[in-house]
């Protein structure tokens, strides 16, 4: 299924059957909030991405799993606007042409990405690292004299809640556990108020018992927000529910929930036999 739009429409934000946008706004009348179609990109002779084609719903848990080598971060790269395809389309919403706008822009647009390595103020306490994430919306100088508001605690204080980190707000974040820092990022992402999240193997490192909570966190984001998760963990991903596509090659080889792929031959002979 293609966006119903034109590339001028992309531009003037006026969808198809009648249906108007604002310029930069997110829309999700067909309710898929990210279609790459048809999408390659080269290094050095090597197709890292070979005319992959995926959507994602709005308000989905998508999982993606797949060998090393399969074009998973490159994949994220080009979403994030990190790598520009040679070839294709991506679309967050029907008319919000990713291949148009650069890192800063798409991460303004609602998409976020957290990288498998933490990475967070060790400095500052657990709810400073928050209320820092939410300076980086209102510029240098509006940060310098930022005071938070009620409902801006508010907000600093569902987000702890969320993330499991409500006892921990005054502790030095450098003082946290590794699956801590990885709440913890995650809960700086939220604070961006993102409609999209890119997570790369966020459970690397957890212990047990940090995992399941992720992927309780993971499955209770769903809805209002939409996940794509990067992972190798196959009971992490077994957790989380939802759909599972398998990346070989720089394109889509098996989609599906978990039973059905992890059955599928080919899936079985390219990664999980191995």
């Amino acid at each position: 299924m293609s966006p119903a739009l034109h590339d001028n429409q992309a531009v003037s934000g006026n969808a198809s059957g009648g249906h108007v946008v604002q310029p930069g706004e997110l829309d999700l009348s067909h309710k898929v909030i990210l279609y790459l179609e048809g999408i390659s990109v080269s290094f050095d002779g090597f197709k890292a991405i070979n005319n992959l084609n995926l959507s994602i719903d709005a308000g989905e848990l998508r999982a993606i799993i797949g060998p090393n080598g399969a074009g998973k971060t490159t994949m994220m790269d080009i979403i994030t606007g990190k790598t520009r395809p040679d070839e294709g389309k991506a679309f967050f919403g029907q008319t919000i042409d990713l291949t148009r706008m650069n890192e800063p822009q798409i991460a303004h647009a609602g998409i976020g990405r957290k990288f498998q390595k933490p990475t967070v103020f060790e400095n500052h306490s657990v709810f400073e690292n928050l209320e820092l994430a939410m300076k980086m919306n209102k510029g240098v100088f509006k940060s310098l004299f930022f005071q938070l508001a009620d409902d801006e605690r508010d907000r600093v204080a569902d987000v702890l809640k969320r993330i499991r980190l409500a006892g921990e707000a005054d502790r030095q974040a450098g003082l946290l556990s590794h699956g801590q820092k990885q709440w913890l990022e995650i809960g700086m992402l939220l604070m961006q108020e993102p409609r999209l999240l890119l997570l790369d193997e966020p459970v690397a490192g957890m212990t047990d018992e940090e995992t399941e909570r992720t992927a309780e966190l993971f499955v209770s984001l769903a809805g209002k927000h939409s996940l794509m998760v990067v992972e190798h963990d196959m009971a992490f991903v077994e957790a989380l529910g939802g759909k599972v596509t398998v990346l070989h090659e720089g394109s889509v080889l098996a989609e599906g929930d978990l039973d059905e792929v992890q059955n599928d031959p080919r899936v079985i002979e390219v990664y999980l036999g191995r």
